[in-house]
């Protein structure tokens, strides 16, 4: 493992585009002037998740998550920063230069990103096995090709081979300097309770599970044996980096079909996949082998809503599935069924018939839901009223968890030709049932809101934050304040001094004058730094302080260069439009008063055009540079303060503009400043307080602490003569 250097991290944040990156793992659809789809974070049916081309930026406005292409990538791949890169540089083709990590450095990587490693390792040497040995070419190759599988798709998906020795696999991982720590960690290598060690898919066939990135998370490996004692399919266990109940085989590979054709096709195996992508059906995933989870059917839904589920024609089979069509329904998902033919399942039948009769027989025959799960339910219940009342109940609890209501009252309809029961009742028993799942939903919730609430209350409080300088030595006593508290109260306030920064730091404020009688223009940032030097203040809550410093550091260093670029591009552009537009007027204009307002017109368009290119780049350079950050507490505490909804007031007429924030600047940055300075003093006036309670009888003591205090209260006055009735708290988070 290597660290990347700083030129290729920033080759790759400069390229990364959110919407393409985004897109690899969302469905998104256009709207407005930047994109929206489901979020990849949280379980939702209305989209909520939005995406700025222009910001390159994401985020949930429901959950709360999202952040650049590099923060996004770490939250929905859970990789680490140099991960989150590693996976934008393969996207993009970037080259990454890196060096080698020293032991101390290598000790120190993630425990994720090693078991990845390890993974990988793992298939290489699974697929270097079936192609170059003889075990694996006489044993595994040789049972693909049985099975009608080429090159083409044993390339595609890894397909692999496991020796049939104790520790081969393991042997050769410690050859290539991997541990037994993260081999065991991963499920690659047993530890028996007598002390040995053995490779967990000894001598099976392997097929490699991946995330949506390309990540091996996973293995399954079946036997060839025809040992009755062994089991048929071994599976990676649970582990840090796979979760069964969150991945679907072959998505990886299906992700491009999915989106192209908007339609997933559902099956049950790792063949069933394999054989359809052969047959040219590519937008086909599996749940290998378990029954459909939620998880599984978020992973479909980002990238469509339409699902069909293709089922071989075993009864028993059938019907223990038929939970997964409910779950599909409840996520809003356009479910169809396809039955095969008798004796046939997804890989037979794809083997056995030309792509194009596949493709035309799914066409054919996939079936509405209800229709399907009435004839499933139904069969042989024409002499037992029992049996087809309980069916006709579990029909009616399937309709029930469709959450769009026009959707619901067409299949009421449906059932009500098909059973000869009014839809009245029909509509009354589906009534009954949603309350009744609304009423256990709310239950469910109740109690894990209960057992949240117990965890936080009985959770260590945080610990205190670094305390404040003195506010002009009367708030001296404010960092003791600080440290006593269980939580900084401070916070709040820094956090909207430091919202301001981040999101206008470079952006010009005003006019200042120095002692001499200088003025000089000042940015947000400079104005900030100005007014806490003043009293000698500092941010106490760590997070935001080290953030603020990056601020400030990041202009002092890198704001400049980045500024004089920009104008020069700017201006580049500006010129090449002035000179087309003047070509374009000459063409076109019939006398010289009309080239005359034409250029005049033309030359307050590309004025506009600059200072509207410079405000923009102004804006967003120190919260595009610090939300790609390599510090995750500074990276994390940008993406959160400038992703914050702020509204508008809506105290305005239709004649006049409304005034932004950014217009509001002169006011909203002092007072916040001053809202801070308050917060301090009341908070060194309740410690005195106290200590004047706790001083009993000394009369020097108290003599000194009602001076401080009324010393204090003149500082009060002072600053509520600034602020009057128009003091602004900011919210408490």
């Amino acid at each position: 493992m290597a660290r990347i250097d700083d030129a290729t991290v920033r080759k790759i944040n400069d390229t990364a585009d959110i919407v393409e990156v985004v897109s690899d793992y969302v469905r998104l659809k256009k709207r407005g002037s930047g994109y929206i789809g489901l979020c990849p974070f949280h379980n939702e049916r209305t989209p909520s998740f939005s995406v700025s081309k222009s910001r390159n930026f994401c985020k949930c406005f429901s959950c709360g998550k999202g952040g650049s292409p590099v923060g996004f990538i770490m939250e929905v791949e859970q990789v680490d920063y140099p991960g989150a890169l590693r996976i934008l540089a393969r996207k993009y083709g970037i080259t990454i230069e890196e060096r080698e990590l020293t032991d101390e450095e290598r000790h120190e990587a993630s425990e994720r990103e090693s078991m990845l490693a390890v993974n990988d390792f793992a298939m290489r040497w699974f697929e270097r096995n079936i192609q170059q040995t003889q075990e694996g070419r006489d044993i595994g190759l040789a049972y693909f090709r049985q099975r009608g599988i080429d090159e083409r798709m044993i390339e595609r998906f890894h397909l692999g081979y496991s020796l049939d020795r104790r520790d081969a696999l393991r042997t050769e991982a410690l050859r290539a300097g991997y541990t037994d720590e993260f081999l065991e960690k991963t499920g690659l290598i047993i530890r028996h309770e007598g002390g040995g060690i053995s490779d967990r898919f000894r001598a099976r066939v392997i097929y490699p599970i991946f995330t949506l990135s390309g990540k091996v998370v996973g293995f399954g490996g079946r036997t060839l044996r025809s040992d009755k004692t062994m089991a048929k399919y071994v599976n990676s266990p649970e582990s840090v980096i796979y979760h069964k109940s969150t991945e679907l085989y072959g998505l990886y590979q299906a992700k491009p079909s999915i989106v192209r054709k908007d339609k997933c096709i559902l099956v049950e195996g790792y063949m069933d996949v394999i054989s359809m992508h052969q047959a040219g059906i590519e937008n086909v995933v599996a749940s290998s082998g378990t029954s459909l989870t939620e998880g599984q059917i978020r992973l479909i839904h980002r990238f469509t809503e339409n699902v069909t589920v293709i089922y071989d024609s075993d009864p028993a089979g059938i019907k223990a599935s038929l939970r997964g069509i409910d779950l599909l329904l409840a996520e809003g998902l356009m479910v169809k069924v396809l039955l095969l033919p008798d004796g046939d399942d997804p890989d037979s039948f794809a083997q056995s018939h030309p792509s194009s009769e596949v493709e035309r027989y799914i066409e054919e025959n996939e079936g509405d839901f209800v229709k399907f799960k009435t004839d499933i339910l139904m069969k042989d219940t024409d002499r037992d009223p029992i049996a087809r009342s309980r069916a006709m109940t579990e029909i009616v609890r399937t309709i029930a968890v469709i959450p769009e209501m026009m959707l619901r009252t067409t299949y009421i309809a449906e059932c009500s030709r098909r059973f000869g029961i009014s839809e009245e009742l029909l509509t009354l028993q589906v009534r009954r049932e949603m309350a009744a799942r609304a009423e256990r939903q709310a239950t469910e919730d109740r109690a894990r809101q209960a057992r949240r609430s117990w965890e936080e209350q009985s959770s260590t409080a945080p610990a205190a934050a670094t305390p404040a300088p003195d506010v002009a030595r009367q708030a001296a006593g404010n960092a003791a304040v600080a440290q006593a508290s269980p939580a900084n109260r401070l916070a709040p306030y820094e956090r909207e001094i430091l919202r301001y920064v981040l999101r206008y730091g470079p952006l010009y404020l005003a006019d200042m004058t120095d002692d001499q009688g200088h003025t000089y223009p000042m940015n947000v940032i400079e104005v900030v730094a100005s007014l806490l030097e003043q009293d000698m203040l500092q941010f106490s809550y760590p997070p935001y302080a080290d953030t603020y410093a990056a601020a400030r550091s990041l202009m002092a260093r890198a704001w400049p260069d980045y500024i004089a670029r920009q104008r020069q591009r700017l201006e580049q552009a500006r010129d090449e439009r002035l000179e087309a537009g003047r070509e374009e007027i000459r063409r076109t204009a019939m006398d010289m008063a009309e080239i005359e307002r034409c250029e005049q017109e033309l030359q307050q368009s590309v004025t506009s055009m600059v200072d509207e290119g410079m405000e923009e780049a102004s804006r967003t350079f120190i919260s595009r540079e610090l939300g790609v950050d390599s510090d995750d507490t500074v990276r994390k505490v940008t993406l959160s303060l400038v992703s914050e909804r702020h509204k508008l007031s809506k105290i305005h007429s239709k004649f006049s503009r409304v005034e932004t924030e950014r217009d509001k600047l002169i006011e909203l940055v002092p007072m916040a400043i001053y809202n801070l300075k308050e917060a301090i003093i009341e908070q060194r006036l309740a410690a005195l307080r106290e200590e004047l309670r706790r001083c009993g009888s000394d009369p020097e003591a108290c003599t000194r602490i009602l001076s401080d205090m009324g010393q204090l209260n003149e500082s009060k006055k002072s600053l509520a003569a600034y602020l009057g009735e128009r003091t602004i708290t900011p919210r408490r988070h």
